[in-house]
């Protein structure tokens, strides 16, 4: 009876290793998915900047009339003398974003920013199309507007 109770006690070397690996695996795949999750968690606040920029510039292009009184261009990055929409076409940001001054904004230094905008009709009405782009890395950002001639004179 002695010999039964010495045997039945711990367990043996070879169930503490299959333990060890069994729980080392199943470890390892919680972790991978848990470092995934940690490195993706900074990309909401990313697409968010992205996204805040191509609104704000959008919204900048709406606002202008649609017609001026000649094509203002820029060299540089600022745009204060753009006095309407198609002013904006191929907006020069040499890779940077900028304010309408032209002073590049602190902390958007990995952002780009591409202004597109194409003269068309919608629904037999003049139109312009445009469209705002803004990248960073390999995330980006496309937001698409009309705008049309109403209300000017």
């Amino acid at each position: 009876m002695s010999n039964e109770r010495r045997r039945s006690r711990g367990f043996t070397l070879m169930e503490v290793i299959m333990a060890i690996v069994i729980i080392g695996v199943g470890l390892a795949g919680v972790l991978s998915v848990f470092q995934a999750s940690v490195r993706n968690s900074s990309d909401p606040v990313a697409r968010k900047q992205l996204m805040a920029v191509a609104e704000e510039m959008l919204e900048e292009i709406a606002l202008r009339p649609y017609s001026g009184a000649s094509k203002q261009t820029s060299a540089a990055c600022e745009r204060a003398t753009f006095d309407d929409v198609s002013d904006y076409d191929a907006y020069p940001t040499n890779g940077r974003v900028c304010d309408i001054e032209g002073t590049a904004v602190q902390g958007l230094e990995a952002y780009t920013l591409a202004v597109a905008v194409t003269e068309g009709t919608w629904v037999g009405v003049p139109a312009k199309t445009v469209v705002v782009t803004v990248t960073r890395g390999t995330d980006s950002v496309t937001l698409t507007t009309w705008r049309t001639p109403y209300a000017e004179p």
